[in-house]
């Protein structure tokens, strides 16, 4: 036997690095193995690194501050199969640290992570890859991400994996895609219905509460729920509110099926099957409060139906709900309020909450949770809209100052329905008044300032229902209401500035508080409102119309107009026509203006002075004016003086009074008539008199104090002309015989009949002018003009017919052009059988036949409207 040789190893080759066995026990080490090449290596470091990673969130974080979840994410394409599913695996485990989730983000890693989804991976891949997309799919971004890059298809494909981990993973990554309606536009087209229902016979309660989850979500579109009644997902859903031992499934079920009830083929379907009985069940006999919270809102949604309200009160389902209102759950108590609401459309269940509901309603109005006091608000609402009935339980429960109170809450629609459950019981004078008595309009200021507009809507329209009173507008108006009430008409809201304009057309019910308005700026903003085509609204028109009305002046300046219903009072005056949105100024700034060759304005005014002047005959005082004095230093009529000797005579009766206007005084005539029949001793008499009232006269003006409110100029000429019409004219029964009579006084006071021919030969310019330059001022009151044409005549016979109860418009036309028109019955036609004839319209002739009544629209009339 021969002798064994031993063979001889070979030395490896000198570009090979010999194996190297190393035992590491500090992570930072393996993170850096992450990038090494040799397959093997990668795959126990990633298998170290899943065990590290599952130990807690201390260790998430650490292994991304050590860098490892960027080599990581590169690894998800890797070659080898066994490398690429523990890279998977370590980043579905990482992925539930936000920190991880920002930097996958950056990465953007998403397509490497939806490969793993595909058909052909483990399951292990599909279970860590799904993790790590419902872990992501928790931020927005991510869910953009996800879908943008076709991960739906994948993820709804997973949902029939036999693997229970996986079916989890995406379902819940779907629920939180959903949320998104392009998530929900794509469903309908993958048809993950079917799928989703099959989730539902899960034997883990957790995949089945994600897949009632998403149907909740999915059910809120209308094509998707069609889908799920053709796949009888509705079926599905009454057979697990049918299992007892479903019951921690009871709450979602009802959430889907209360969705489902906005179809009417859903109704008819679950109603055929006894779902709605079934929905009464749950809302009346659970313990869970949520169960019967989405009973309630179920029911919420299927009483928008009328067959369903039909059958539900049929049910007496208002039974059940106000027994809802007791519960000890806040979210029931709403549901169950808004369900009473949406019943509320019957009339039959508006009357059955007539007897019960209401005072519970009214306690929830005191809760402390502001939703509750909404929710409650909300049904009040409804129950008292047009319902006087509802409106007077609501009151008999005491519930004026609970809804009162809720205007000072912080939640915009309990504001708002308190203000329409007090609006509506506002109707009713009694509740009207009950209303008012606790200080609602202070309430009330807080909503008007609100920035939300329903709330802006709702507080301005109670104001409108509310201020009918005197008493109610002088809270409004003393608890500093006005002005945002005038505010909101600014409003770029349509119904809002509606509302506005009807609380403004209430409160300008009296003088006082449109003046108020007005100061606000109320009339100027309404103007400015109906100038625009698209703003303004039959509301705005009427508000505006009312303050005009209780400001004539302006009125008159800007339409030319004043009908029999608008009486001239103290304090008018005839600016001349103004354009839309030219201010008037007030009557103090107009007197305090130097004179100046614009038009005189005319004043009306009968109030004698508070500083009684001596009794005079005529003021020779002519270079004092208003702007300068307490009141007017005017001549005093001459009637005061013919009173004490000879009593009135008959005002139309001829008198001799000069034409030419050019006396000091405009009272003169009368002392130079009554001076005529008077002797030379007994006129010397009168001049040294004279003369000593006039002393006595400035003394008075002279002495008034400076500090004394402002007064309008006096007239005692035209205080005069009211004591002559109403002693003279008031007591002629015929109102045709009142009128001619009131027709030919004016026209002696203005300077007697103008023949056509003569009407510009009369020099009426010359007076008025220096009746401006003797007052220093622009304004001239009314009684001081003794030439007059057709404007001032017109204007002196309204304000005398007013005075005197005489129905009759002013009107303005052109060139100095004006007329006043009366109405009469037709006496030709008094007997004619079929009732009354509508009167007739006339014209008052003031200057060429003074006393003439000439029928509108005849070529008389035309002559003398027109130049």
């Amino acid at each position: 036997m021969g002798k064994k040789i031993k063979k001889e190893i070979e030395p490896p080759p000198k570009d090979v690095f010999d194996p190297l066995t190393i035992e590491s026990k500090k992570a930072a080490t393996v993170v850096l193995m992450l990038n090494s090449p040799e397959e093997e290596i990668l795959a126990k470091a990633c298998e170290a690194i899943y065990k590290y990673a599952l130990k807690g969130e201390e260790n998430k974080a650490t292994l991304l501050e050590l860098g490892a979840v960027e080599p990581l994410t590169k690894l998800l394409s890797h070659e080898d199969k066994i490398v690429r599913r523990n890279a998977t695996m370590i980043l579905g485990i990482l992925s539930s640290n936000s920190d991880v989730k920002k930097l996958l983000r950056e990465l953007v890693i998403m397509n490497s992570v939806i490969a793993q989804l595909a058909p052909e991976e483990e399951v292990v891949i599909h279970e860590f890859a799904s993790l790590c997309l419902a872990n992501m799919s928790a931020e927005y971004t991510s869910k953009v991400q996800i879908f943008e890059h076709g991960g739906l298809e994948p993820l709804i494909r997973l949902l029939n994996s036999p693997d229970p981990d996986v079916k989890k993973n995406s379902i819940e990554c779907i629920y939180n895609l959903v949320q998104d309606f392009q998530c929900r536009a794509t469903f309908q087209e993958l048809n993950a219905i079917p799928s989703i229902l099959e989730l539902l016979k899960s034997e883990y309660p957790v995949i089945q509460l994600l897949a009632l989850k998403t149907l909740g979500v999915i059910t809120n579109d209308k094509e998707l729920r069609t889908m799920l009644r053709d796949h009888q997902g509705v079926d599905h859903l009454i057979k697990i509110l049918e299992t007892k031992e479903l019951n921690d499934l009871h709450i979602e079920a009802l959430s889907v099926v209360a969705n489902c009830l906005e179809d009417t083929d859903t109704i008819v379907l679950i109603q055929q099957t006894g779902g709605l009985k079934k929905l009464l069940v749950f809302a009346e006999n659970s313990p869970i409060p949520d169960i019967q919270k989405n009973a309630a809102k179920a029911i919420t949604k299927a009483a928008y139906n009328p067959e369903n309200r039909k059958f539900f009160h049929e049910q007496e389902v208002e039974k059940c709900l106000v027994a809802l209102l007791s519960s000890e759950s806040d979210g029931t108590k709403i549901a169950a309020s808004q369900a009473i609401s949406a019943m509320c459309e019957s009339s039959g269940s508006k009357d059955f909450f007539n007897y019960q509901g209401i005072p519970q309603l009214i306690q929830l109005l005191k809760s402390d949770n502001e939703e509750v006091r909404e929710a409650a608000a909300l049904a009040l609402a409804n129950l008292t809209t047009c319902n006087p009935a509802n409106a007077n339980a609501a009151a008999e429960a005491d519930g004026i100052v609970p809804l009162i109170n809720v205007l000072s809450g912080k939640r915009d629609g309990a504001i708002a329905n308190a203000a329409t459950v007090l609006t509506n019981m506002a109707m009713q004078e009694p509740l009207r008044v009950s209303i008012q008595s606790h200080d609602v309009m202070r309430a009330l200021i807080s909503p008007l300032r609100s920035a939300n507009t329903v709330v802006q809507s709702k507080a301005a329209l109670a104001v409108a229902a509310i201020a009918c009173d005197l008493e109610a507008r002088t809270e409004l108006r003393n608890s500093g209401g006005l002005e945002p009430l005038v505010e909101l008409l600014r409003s770029k809201n349509d119904e809002v500035r509606r509302h506005a304009s009807w609380a403004v057309m209430v409160c300008a019910g009296d003088e006082l508080m449109a003046t108020e308005l007005s100061r606000l700026g109320a009339l100027d903003i309404l103007g400015e409102i109906n100038l625009s085509v698209s703003r303004k609204n039959k509301f705005s028109e009427a508000a505006y119309n009312k303050l005009l009305n209780n400001h004539l002046s302006l009125k008159y300046s800007q339409t030319g107009y004043l009908s029999s219903s608008n009486i001239i009072s103290d304090g008018f005056y005839d600016y001349g026509r103004i354009n839309p949105g030219i201010k008037l100024l007030p009557l103090k700034e107009l007197c305090l203006q130097e004179p100046n060759d614009q038009r005189a304005i005319l004043l009306v005014n009968s109030k004698p002075s508070e500083v009684s002047p001596p009794p005079s005959t005529e003021d020779k005082s002519s270079d004092i004016g208003y702007g300068r004095s307490i009141s007017s230093l005017s001549s005093l009529r001459r009637a005061s003086k013919e009173k004490t000797s000879a009593g009135f005579g008959s005002p139309w009766e001829d008198k001799s009074e000069p034409s030419s206007g050019r006396t000091t005084a405009v009272s003169k005539s009368a002392t130079k008539e009554k001076g005529l029949r008077k002797s030379r001793g007994k006129k010397e008499e009168e001049k040294v008199k004279e003369e000593e009232e006039v002393t006595t006269v400035l003394k008075w003006a002279g002495e008034a104090s400076p500090d004394k409110e402002w007064s309008p100029p006096s007239d005692p000429d035209f205080c005069g002309y009211v004591y002559e019409v109403t002693k003279s004219i008031l007591p002629i029964t015929n109102i045709k015989e009142q009128i001619e009579a009131l027709a030919k006084y004016v026209a002696e006071k203005m300077g007697g009949k103008v023949p056509k021919e003569k009407l510009y030969d009369f020099s009426w310019e010359l007076h008025i002018s220096e009746l401006k330059f003797q007052l220093k001022s622009n304004v001239v009151p009314i009684g001081m003009i003794k030439k007059g044409i057709f404007y001032h005549r017109a204007l002196l016979f309204k304000a005398l017919a007013d005075k005197i109860g005489i129905g009759c418009s002013l009107v303005r036309g052109e060139y100095g052009r004006a007329w006043n028109e009366v109405k009469l019955m037709n006496e030709s036609r008094k007997g004619m059988i079929g009732g009354f004839p509508p009167p007739e319209v006339y014209i008052v002739d003031l200057m060429f036949q003074p006393g003439g009544l000439i029928k509108l629209k005849s070529r008389e009339a035309d002559l003398y409207r027109f130049l």
